[in-house]
């Protein structure tokens, strides 16, 4: 899935690519990509004499240069001042310290506030109530993942949601996207922030209750415990993960970190999907970015190993791990001499759904990034909730081994390399009209795909978009009265495909996979530059209503009978912040699905990434305020 990202920004950045987005940045600006003359020479030279012998090795346990490329260049100054670098730092001037972290991210320091100037919260409203207790469990807002939030919960319906204007926004400092999905509970919001800050906000004012600064960005969405509300003593917990494959739990109420701990040693590890709670287990997937690392000439490809961790909820202690893939050991050589290692992979983008009746967990996993192609790859699979043996899986994609290499044309790619299609949206577990359950899940293939949990086979597949290695079911699907609703977002690359381009929004019959209905995007990008059609971001359904933030900047509500627009709000615009911080809305991407709640509407906005809108805003609806 990330290679995915990895492989737009190489074609849309790349001057002879198809599909360049006019004011794009060049590929020389993009996170995460190495560039081949420095802005900052002073930093290149200091990475290469202190940096590189760990950052750029192989065998080393140092975070792989790709994935520090993803950071931001205050949160890599804080790690080599009083962080985990702190040692190797020492040896550094101040002004080199400053260089070096702006070089590898290449992007100027100033990304990350003094807790001084933050709008803390004063009062009453710096006060958590315990009475108000977390509506959702989990990313999906059930354990089942559907990202269902019934009707009376919500507080938005038909019969209001024209009504619905802006409330506030909260600016993040210094970013270019926001993609943590929110969690509410405690008459507080809390989400994650691209420079590693997790703050817990008060709900009525956007003031700043606490915030806690993780090691990298925190992309995944926020989970909270479950709390008693006439229980005084009650001392609940936030988890989330971060790009530099940490999962954190802290105390709700404070932001005091409980524990923290590495899901994974791999140097190109991080963690994407949200992890699932159940009773006091914490699921964690885990996945990387060593798919992209393997574009890099004479780079060894490649060992990482997708996999779910399984954590004591209250210590941080490992209970089990399951690997998606065998370990890599060095494979024949391929006709032009490239040694591969092998098999890889099979990373684990998305948050997990639970199944408690079979005591089953369900993972979507992603491709295989060098030979062997394994069959746990392009997959579905079942591990126990309490073991983690794996029970059944099925795969919908044999032989898809492949990585950035394959667009870059550096030898790592794969002899017969697969086509890239990852599960980047997690299944989900719902309920057809004939009154059975149905495992669902949509892949960048464009395919969406019904299992049946009894039989542990494949019920059937629909083709909703072209798909591809760009393209497709992105990020989030869900699921509500017999429904499965599935978002496509269909990029053009300028080559000739077997199904139309169908960027929109599409209803599936759960028990058939028949269409019910479709509502092709329809947005326009001109003069909108880095827009990309159709819809990228997770959604969110509710009995009547169907919350969809689109790649063009617009998000849309929908009747979910009929796919009807009811209401829309085009975010790219400038705002005024409730904390003073220049904003601006941008593409709706990503797995920061809309939530809504007490008659309230909260979803990030801004995925600089990708060829996307950039933007930096957290917006809040309500029915009857002044916008």
């Amino acid at each position: 899935m990330m290679a995915a990202a990895i492989l737009t920004l190489f074609m849309m950045f790349t001057a002879s690519g198809p599909g360049k987005a006019a004011g794009a940045p060049t590929l020389e600006e993009t996170p995460g990509v190495v560039p081949a003359q420095s802005r900052f020479p002073l930093g290149d030279k200091v990475y290469r004499e202190n940096c590189a012998m760990c950052h750029d090795s192989e065998g080393s346990r140092a975070p792989q240069r790709v994935v520090l490329g993803f950071m931001t260049p205050d949160a890599i100054h804080r790690a080599l001042t009083s962080g985990a670098m702190s040692a190797q730092g020492a040896a550094l001037s101040e002004e080199e310290k400053v260089a070096v972290a702006q070089h590898i991210t290449n992007a100027e320091m100033g990304a990350t506030q003094d807790v001084q100037e933050l709008n803390m919260c004063q009062g009453e409203a710096a006060r958590f109530d315990r009475g108000k207790v977390p509506p959702f469990a989990n990313w999906g807002f059930d354990a089942e993942g559907t990202h269902f939030i019934s009707g009376d919960v919500a507080g938005v319906g038909k019969a209001n949601a024209d009504e619905l204007k802006l409330k506030w926004a909260f600016g993040f400092h210094g970013a270019n996207r926001a993609r943590s999905q929110v969690a509410v509970g405690g008459g507080a919001i809390f989400v994650g922030a691209q420079d590693g800050s997790v703050y817990a906000l008060d709900r009525e004012t956007g003031c700043v209750r606490w915030r806690y600064l993780a090691s990298a960005e925190v992309r995944t969405g926020i989970v909270l415990d479950q709390w008693d509300a006439d229980d005084a003593n009650a001392n609940p917990r936030a988890y989330f993960g971060d790009f530099a494959g940490n999962a954190y739990a802290v105390e709700a109420f404070t932001g005091k970190q409980v524990w923290k701990v590495e899901a994974d040693s791999h140097p190109a590890a991080v963690l994407t999907g949200t992890p699932s709670l159940h009773k006091d287990t914490l699921y964690v997937p885990v996945s990387s970015l060593e798919e992209a690392s393997a574009a890099a000439p004479g780079y060894p490809c490649c060992s990482f190993r997708g996999s779910v961790l399984a954590l004591d909820a209250a210590t941080g202690k490992e209970k089990w791990r399951t690997w998606m893939v065998d370990e890599p050991v060095e494979q024949p050589a391929e006709s032009d001499g490239t040694v591969f290692l092998g098999p890889s992979g099979v990373a684990v983008w998305t948050a997990p759904a639970i199944d408690e009746k079979r005591g089953l967990l369900y993972v979507t996993t992603g491709d295989n990034y060098s030979n062997p192609a394994t069959e746990l790859s392009d997959a579905l699979v079942a591990l126990d909730l309490e073991t983690g043996n794996i029970v059944w899986h099925k795969q919908v994609t044999q032989g898809d081994a492949w990585n950035v290499a394959c667009y870059v044309r550096t030898p790592n790619c794969p002899e017969d390399a697969g086509p890239d299609f990852d599960f980047g949206s997690a299944p989900i577990l719902a309920e057809g009209k004939d009154s059975k359950q149905y495992i669902l899940a949509g892949q960048k293939s464009g395919i969406a795909y019904g299992f049946d949990p009894d039989a542990r086979e494949l019920v059937w597949q629909t083709r909703v978009g072209r798909g591809g290695e760009a393209g497709g079911i992105h990020f989030g699907i869900a699921a509500s009265d017999g429904l499965l609703f599935t978002p496509v977002s269909d990029l053009d690359t300028g080559e000739d495909g077997d199904f139309p381009l169908s960027p929109g929004i599409y209803a599936l019959d759960i028990a058939t996979g028949e269409m019910v209905w479709d509502a092709p995007w329809n947005g326009d990008c001109e003069g909108r530059g880095q827009c990309v059609p159709g819809y990228g971001a997770a959604i969110t359904v509710t009995d009547e209503l169907l919350f969809a933030g689109s790649d063009d900047g617009y998000l849309r509500i929908f009747n979910s009978a009929n796919g009807e627009v009811l209401w829309d709000f085009d975010a790219v615009r400038d705002f005024e912040t409730v904390n003073g911080i220049a904003a601006k809305g941008g593409a709706f991407s990503g797995g920061g699905a809309p939530v809504v709640h007490d008659g309230q509407l909260i979803v990030p906005s801004g995925y600089g990434f990708a060829s996307k809108i950039p933007g930096n805003v957290l917006l809040i609806f309500e029915a009857g305020d002044d916008d």
